[in-house]
């Protein structure tokens, strides 16, 4: 009965760490470092779509986005929420 008591424990453990060594990796993987920037540019914020030479390029995609973006007219605090504005921008893409 001990030897399956430590069994399951030692199994607990490795699982453990193998989830801690898969979400190093997956926010290694990120280009967006763990306080929302990217460039040195926060994700957040007043956004203006320009054609050329934009801050920040961007893809919309369907599966597996980088960053989730909502569109919002105030209280533009949190890393994706966005407005879109023509001038007085934070950062362009």
């Amino acid at each position: 009965m001990h030897r399956n008591a430590c069994k399951i424990r030692v199994v607990a453990m490795l699982a453990a760490v193998w989830m801690l060594v898969l979400s190093s990796v997956a926010l290694a993987a990120s280009p967006i470092s763990e306080d929302g920037c990217y460039k040195g540019i926060r994700l957040a914020g007043k956004v203006k779509v320009v054609e050329y030479n934009g801050d920040i390029k961007v893809k919309v995609v369907n599966s597996f986005p980088d960053l989730r973006v909502k569109a919002v007219e105030h209280f533009l605090d949190d890393i994706g929420e966005w407005q879109f504005v023509e001038y007085g921008e934070d950062f362009t893409i």
